[in-house]
């Protein structure tokens, strides 16, 4: 079976939007995390993963993916381009210590910015989350100078509600929830 036909499968973690298809991130995706955590922007609002080679994306994705999607069933999901069938970032439902409820998250390689794909990837698992795993409230967090990523969220409508600090960092981000 053709990896195309892979992503198409209709099963329960697969799911399409208009011009894209959204799965669970897997070791198959490994050279994506090392490209995307490296970006200067990736670093900058999100932080510095110490993602250097692709046995440490790997090793990542074990850790920090697989082991909440065995939990909850839900976590970090691949972004596919139906067009072309390229990876191009990552959106997901993430359980964050020091955050009372699940913190929607994403990232896109630079080169597709600005094209609303993120809010397409975004709205799509926001919905997963509430309509199939049965979540109330949904929560983001960003850095206070990442203002491409307040407007996404504000487009998913979670409103502002205060500023927080997570456990073992310093530096005080803006907190969002669904209503």
């Amino acid at each position: 079976m053709s990896q195309r036909k892979s992503l198409l499968k209709n099963d329960d973690n697969t799911y399409e939007t208009e011009r894209l298809i959204i799965r669970p991130m897997s070791l198959d995706d490994a050279d994506l995390i090392l490209e995307l955590y490296n970006m200067p922007k990736f670093i900058r609002f999100i932080g510095d993963r110490n993602i250097r080679s692709l046995s440490d994306a790997e090793n990542y994705i074990k850790a920090k993916f697989l082991p909440q999607f065995e939990k909850v069933g839900f976590g970090n999901y691949l972004i596919v381009l139906k067009e072309g069938n390229l990876k191009i970032g990552g959106v997901g439902i993430f359980e964050k210590e020091g955050l009372d409820i699940v913190d929607i998250g994403f990232s896109v390689l630079e080169r597709f910015e600005g094209k609303g794909l993120m809010f397409e990837a975004a709205k799509k698992v926001k919905s997963i989350g509430m309509d199939d795993f049965g979540l109330k409230k949904i929560s983001a967090i960003t850095v206070k100078d990442n203002f491409s990523s307040q407007k996404l969220i504000e487009r998913l409508d979670l409103k502002f509600k205060k500023y927080v600090t997570l456990p073992n960092e310093t530096e005080e981000l803006m907190y969002y929830k669904t209503e």
